[in-house]
């Protein structure tokens, strides 16, 4: 019979510093077997909520329940968690197969089990017979993995993993990405994940939250919080946006247009907000949603002038300065008949109204 209850669950979860409220009234839920990421600036708030689910700190209101038990008052030693710090944390004076059962042996597991669930945890993890070796002979991968295994070893309710790959290279940290998503299937552990990283919370997660000012403006999935961002927040923090300000012209039911500052009509479709006509308001639009044509004819069509050519391996980055100046960033596949443009060049962009998204300024 399924477990009733998520792995996790948050509610209405508060910690103040003095003054400073750094996570400010969290809910939310985390399925059993899935990978959630909470997605943030440096200083949203991240790091001290996941402390909070360590036990590392004491939220100052709210709930925390791990498999339907609340964990407030509970020590850190006695929850069902284990957490993969961003440098690790290895013993450099252990070898791996000590380093894996460091956590049995502080619970008093007896040596033959130790062994036995450490060849096992680590065969499972992609390392098999590496028992002996030292941390310093292994490579950054390898470590990652070894980390992973320390953890599991313990068999946790909840796997905690604090910005893991940050210190590595760009090339190690890629391939990381789908271990990580790859480790946490094979084992069927709820993985709670924090970064300032967008693209290891897209590649990797069944679900995002994405937070700021310690609270969560959306939590949904890599697609839904890339493709229909609830909050302005999101739509520029998550991926590349082209960002144009600008005031509601006229509304007809979803279809607004909308005048922006440099006087260009645009034509927008399916808003996520309400809006006014007269009111000020933000468009985000992104790179790969511009397309380069031959005809200034049709819809969401400006002229402009190519301002920047910068090669980016399967695409270019095409800054194009339109009509009234202002400059707008799009993505450029390296074949087909834009392929050799170059400063200077003139041309036309077109942009569908459904896959803009538009917010009020606040305030305005």
């Amino acid at each position: 019979m399924s477990d009733p209850h998520p792995d996790l669950v948050c509610s209405d979860l508060t910690k103040d510093f003095d003054a400073f409220r750094a996570v400010n009234h969290v809910s939310f839920e985390v399925p059993q077997g899935s990978f959630f990421s909470i997605l943030g600036p440096s200083g949203c708030g991240k790091t001290t909520l996941l402390r909070m689910i360590a036990g590392f700190q004491e939220p100052t209101s709210g709930d925390l329940r791990i498999k339907g038990k609340s964990m407030i008052g509970v020590p850190p030693n006695k929850r069902p968690v284990s957490m993969v710090f961003q440098h690790l944390a290895l013993f450099p004076t252990m070898n791996i197969g000590d380093n894996v059962g460091f956590g049995l042996r502080q619970r008093g597991v007896g040596k033959s089990e130790i062994k036995t669930r450490v060849e096992q945890v680590l065969d499972r993890v992609g390392l098999p017979g590496v028992s002996e070796r030292r941390i310093d002979q292994i490579s950054g991968g390898q470590k990652q993995r070894v980390a992973i295994a320390r953890c599991m070893v313990l068999e946790p309710d909840v796997l905690l993993l604090d910005e893991p790959l940050g210190a590595l290279d760009l090339k190690l940290r890629e391939h990381m990405k789908v271990e990580l998503k790859s480790l946490q299937a094979a084992f069927n552990t709820t993985f709670v994940y924090i970064t300032h990283d967008q693209s290891e919370a897209l590649v990797m997660s069944d679900n995002i939250a994405v937070m700021n000012h310690g609270q969560f403006e959306q939590i949904g999935t890599p697609h839904e919080v890339y493709h229909a961002p609830s909050t302005a927040f999101v739509a520029g923090f998550v991926g590349d946006a082209n960002r144009i300000d600008g005031k509601v012209a006229a509304l007809n039911g979803t279809a607004l247009t909308l005048t922006s500052d440099g006087g260009t009509e645009m034509k927008i479709d399916a808003q996520a907000k309400a809006l006014s006509v007269g009111q000020r308001a933000q468009v985000y639009l992104r790179p790969e949603a511009i397309e380069l044509v031959t005809s200034g004819d049709g819809v969401n069509v400006s002229g402009g002038v190519i301002d920047s050519v910068l090669f980016n391996g399967a695409n270019s980055s095409v800054t194009v300065k339109d009509q009234s100046g202002s400059l707008l960033k799009v993505a450029l596949p390296q074949t087909g008949a834009f392929a050799t443009l170059r400063k200077g060049d003139k041309v036309f962009t077109r942009w569908d109204p459904r896959q803009a998204r538009c917010y009020p300024v606040a305030g305005a």
